[in-house]
């Protein structure tokens, strides 16, 4: 059996050129349906449809983990040194009769693939925001400047989300590097949705803001309510990281009592490869159900903020659209999160867990730009401006 090395960058130029392959059709598209528009309402389309798929990609890469295809080709940025698993077959082939039930299949090795051919498209995607909003970092022609560093520090961290992607391939599922790949899904994800509301926001300055209804605290609320998610969050990829999602598999109790045996020094012991310690032994059940129970208390913590802001948002007719939103997430989320435990951890509903926890941090970045717009917008008003002067995109 050939054994590969970790890195080979042999294929990249020809993974790069299927990336471009892919990033066309959405820039094709972008272009087709906008080249009437201004460039500021072109930047936002294509924004828009980056965050589309950014959003697609962790659903994907969520796939990829949940069903074990994360090395299904174990080198990396290709496969056994190619582009695609076809040129590999032989390779993967023989990985596959030394060990049939191992990591390395032809079905698994496409589903790793495909998602490297997704992240370079949307990589590509963001380094062409970047060039774009440089181009129009100056007003001309009668349009509007626009700021190009959020679109830059979103090509720089995709650059830093592609180095954990390869990290989590070469140091093989090491926990902590695959949960701070997936918070990093999330953090490309919110500075998507701050662009596409900032863009929003300058193509109408004029539009009614959300004042006086939004009260003074509110953007504090929301702040540390998506600071809660993101704690959560972090919490949910360790679970899933370690596989600690059946270590409890019936709800409200965990292995008949509502304190189980726990080990945390071992479930957070947080340097250490997969199922084991940084000694050498194995993490113990203890371990992994201290991981899976404060996954359960931070949950139900942050359920009960957000459903708050949820219902306070609700009564606020300018702010109904974002309660609305929040509401049927927060359901989601619990509906999933329970299948998750009582039906023995189903792909969908773990699929639509790791989704509904990203739309939650769209929604939550979008209403916390839109509560900061409003402010400004107040602000510029009491002082005579027409136009929104906080953030810029």
């Amino acid at each position: 059996m050939h054994v590969a090395a970790l890195y080979d960058l042999s294929p990249a130029l020809r993974l790069l050129l299927i990336g471009a392959l892919l990033a066309s059709g959405p820039l094709l598209m972008v272009y087709l349906r906008t080249r009437r528009a201004s460039p500021l309402g072109q930047l936002h389309a294509l924004t828009l449809v980056t965050l589309f798929l950014t959003f697609d990609l962790v659903l994907f890469g969520a796939f990829t983990r949940l069903t074990d295809s994360g090395l299904g080709c174990p080198d990396w940025p290709g496969c056994y040194g190619n582009a695609s698993p076809i040129g590999a077959s032989v390779h993967i082939d023989a990985a596959q009769q030394a060990m049939p039930t191992g990591p390395v299949t032809s079905g698994k090795a496409w589903v790793e693939m495909v998602h490297r051919y997704i992240a370079m498209g949307v990589g590509l995607l963001a380094v062409v925001l970047a060039v774009c909003a440089w181009l129009q970092r100056k007003p001309r022609d009668g349009f509007e400047a626009v700021s190009p560093w959020w679109a830059s520090l979103t090509a720089v961290w995709v650059i830093i989300q592609g180095s954990f992607g390869a990290l989590t391939v070469t140091m093989k599922l090491f926990p902590a590097i695959v949960t701070l790949h997936l918070l990093g899904g999330y953090v490309l994800l919110g500075l998507l949705s701050v662009q596409v509301a900032l863009l929003a926001h300058q193509q109408h300055p004029t539009s009614k803001p959300l004042s006086p209804n939004v009260p003074t605290g509110l953007r504090t609320w929301v702040a540390l309510a998506l600071l809660l998610l993101v704690l959560q969050a972090a919490s949910g990829a360790w679970v899933s990281s370690n596989y600690a999602v059946l270590a409890c598999s019936e709800f409200p109790l965990c292995q008949g009592s509502w304190w189980p045996q726990m080990d945390f020094s071992h479930g957070f012991e947080i340097w250490r490869p997969l199922g084991y310690l940084r000694d050498g032994s194995h993490i113990s059940f203890q371990g992994l159900t201290a991981i899976h129970v404060l996954h359960r208390l931070l949950a139900s913590v942050t359920l009960t903020l957000l459903t708050v802001l949820a219902y306070h948002l609700y009564k606020r007719p300018a702010l109904r659209h974002h309660g609305r939103a929040l509401g049927a997430l927060l359901t989601l989320q619990l509906a999933t999160g329970l299948s998750n435990v009582v039906l023995d951890w189903p792909l969908v509903a773990a699929v639509l867990h790791t989704g509904g926890a990203g739309a939650l941090v769209v929604v939550l970045v979008r209403l916390l730009v839109d509560v900061q717009s409003s402010s400004s917008v107040q602000f510029s008003a009491v002082s005579g401006g027409a136009t929104p002067s906080g953030l810029r995109v």
